[in-house]
């Protein structure tokens, strides 16, 4: 295998190859005439043809899902930068580019590394799935314990055993069933291991086996953070095994070894985010900033689904990221008193990576950001429903750019607007997982624009011909207005007094 970071310089190297002339072709051209006044805004520029090519061009085969720290991120980072280029948007990242690079640490386990239950050999991460990489050396007798209760487990001694059980029980406090399978594999695996268990077997009931099917592919590269995050750390510990529901059968058998050899390695990779700015006409307020968010990745290469291995991304999120092109021209056409500036984020489904990297080294004043417009997901569901999410307590961080917000959808696309999934009760925690959340948690007034979740979400059907090209317009159109109206008043949204996330 090559070393892996010489790949990562040979990705920056190729990235910078394709910046140097991106950048030197946008400086040349000539700057748009200051004006003075803010004029009607150029809403006609933003057209439903424009955004059905661009997603087309996007959740293409030909970038192989834009998985994050890997070449097709950079590949379809490159084109995004051309396309901006030419509508004709200054670069506003690092050096007089369109970029801003940054780092991901990826931890993993080696593929050198083993398990096996009694005579079956177990590839990890894709016949059982590891829930945290570890180094851990197992070989111990497997016992089964039914769904491991107190009755079950108080009579039988797990002292240097490797503990099975099925997976049982439903969340009883309003969280996703996700949340609460993932929750018992860390609490349920910890009680184990404190009456000496040396490993523990979940194996899934028939509501576990179905997020399985849908998320157990996340196993598959390992953990991913910004170097210095808490989960890029390794820690050594009895290693937790996840096993489809069709294991039952041979793994309850008695008188089977449990033997693990697994080992861990870590590696530094390239992502980036993607900045550009159309200048105010202001004198004063042409210094502070509209900042419009999306991300440009997606889930990129998996295992095969229906004989699909792509993980295309069309809703999740080429529709945002055709949306901000769209935007852009529509402010390059005519200019806002304040500065409009665009960031697509990298390396977002690995856990918002590119938007904590910017929201804490942004390439204009922090202070200058007046709001955050995040475009996560917008071209799906009923035509005419949306979200707004960060509308409601205890999510919302301004109501003045709530109420900016809301009116508007009142003058544009007259969306019924479901706050159900921004309360802090939804299960699915739909506020905690996007771009905007880096910077509502540093104060600044932040709102996302989605059509939420569907059944495509994460798997090879999320592609571009099943998109509602109307919607997508309409949900651009009620963004950008929002934006128009925030980049032309005279004062900045304000904060919400007293704001604090549940969590």
């Amino acid at each position: 295998m090559k070393n892996p970071l010489c790949q990562t310089a040979a990705w920056l190297l190729m990235g910078l190859s394709f910046a140097a002339p991106l950048a030197a072709s946008a400086q040349k051209k000539p700057a748009a005439p200051v004006r003075k006044t803010a004029a009607a805004n150029a809403l006609s520029a933003i057209k439903e043809s424009d955004l059905k090519r661009d997603v087309f061009a996007l959740g293409a085969d030909h970038y192989r899902g834009r998985e994050g720290g890997t070449l097709d991120e950079l590949k379809a980072s490159v084109w995004l930068a051309d396309q901006i280029r030419a509508i004709g948007l200054q670069p506003a990242g690092d050096d007089g580019t369109y970029f801003q690079w940054f780092h991901l640490q990826r931890t993993r386990l080696t593929k050198a590394s083993q398990l096996s239950i009694g005579t079956r050999q177990l590839k990890p991460n894709q016949d059982a799935m590891i829930v945290a990489p570890t180094n851990a050396t197992v070989a111990a007798p497997l016992v089964f314990v039914g769904t491991g209760t107190p009755a079950e487990i108080g009579k039988i001694d797990l002292k240097g055993k490797a503990v099975a059980l099925q997976i049982s029980g439903a969340p009883t406090d309003g969280i996703s069933y996700r949340r609460y399978l993932f929750g018992k594999f860390s609490s349920q695996s910890a009680e184990l291991f404190k009456v000496g268990a040396v490993a523990v077997v979940f194996i899934s009931d028939a509501p576990a086996q179905a997020i399985y099917d849908h998320w157990s592919h996340i196993y598959e590269r390992g953990r991913f953070g910004l170097p210095g995050d808490p989960n890029t750390k390794v820690v050594d510990q009895p290693p937790v095994v996840w096993l489809p529901a069709t294991a039952l059968d041979w793994a309850r058998q008695a008188g089977q070894q449990f033997n693990a050899t697994l080992r861990v390695e870590t590696f530094l990779y390239p992502s980036v985010n993607i900045v550009a700015k159309v200048p105010g006409t202001d004198a004063l307020l042409k210094k502070e900033n509209v900042l419009f968010s999306t991300h440009q990745d997606h889930d990129g290469v998996r295992s095969a689904v229906a004989g699909d291995s792509i993980y295309n991304g069309a809703d999740d999120n080429a529709t945002g990221c055709a949306a901000l092109l769209a935007i852009m021209r529509a402010f390059q056409q005519q200019p806002a008193r304040r500065s409009a500036l665009f960031v697509y984020h990298g390396a977002e489904e690995r856990g918002l990576l590119g938007s904590r990297y910017y929201s804490a080294k942004p390439t204009v004043p922090q202070e200058s950001i007046v709001a955050v417009l995040n475009a996560e997901m917008m071209g799906r569901n009923a035509p005419d429903s949306a979200a707004l999410l960060g509308s409601i307590p205890p999510h919302r961080n301004s109501s003045d750019l709530v109420n900016l917000a809301l009116a508007a959808n009142q003058a544009g696309p007259k969306f019924k607007l479901d706050t159900e999934w921004d309360k802090a009760t939804h299960p699915e925690g739909w506020y905690f997982r996007s771009d905007h959340l880096p910077y509502a948690r540093l104060g600044i007034p932040a709102v996302m624009y989605t059509s939420l979740l569907h059944v495509d979400y994460h798997t090879p059907k999320d592609e571009p011909a099943r998109i509602d090209y109307p919607k997508l317009t309409r949900m651009t159109n009620w963004m950008y207005l929002t934006g128009w109206a925030v980049a032309n008043r005279a004062a900045r949204p304000a904060p919400e007094p007293g704001f604090k996330l549940e969590r």
